[in-house]
């Protein structure tokens, strides 16, 4: 078990693949950082909730055709949006693809946000 997988099970989660956003707060300054997945449509990525820093935007209809470019990663992912419905669905499917590493923010954006987080 690496360490982004021992911090997201020690932050408050539970082995599903959960991580909260204060948790992933820490990961992306203390590193090692890993690759949030941002899948709102471009309206929103860039609307008033804005996104994590550092975030790539791939709309949930997309990352099908997109998983090759993230399952071999060797990085973690970490898959965002508004709540965290649509994010949950990509991480199914990266997860099917075979991507090891994949956490879902919990509460999405609007958590990051109410909690103040950049």
């Amino acid at each position: 078990m690496n360490l982004f997988s021992r911090l997201v099970r020690r932050s408050g989660t539970d082995s599903s693949g959960w991580i909260e956003a204060e948790a992933l707060s820490t990961q992306l300054m203390t590193g090692p950082v890993p690759l949030v997945i941002d899948v709102r449509g471009a309206d929103e990525f860039t609307g008033s909730l804005g996104h994590i820093e550092g975030a790539v935007n791939v709309p949930l209809p997309e990352i099908g055709a997109r998983l090759p470019e993230f399952v071999w990663q060797d990085r973690p992912l970490v898959v965002v949006c508004k709540t965290d419905r649509r994010s949950s669905a990509a991480a199914e499917q990266l997860r099917a693809a075979g991507a090891a590493d994949v956490a879902v923010l919990r509460g999405g954006m609007e958590r990051w946000r109410a909690l103040g987080l950049p």
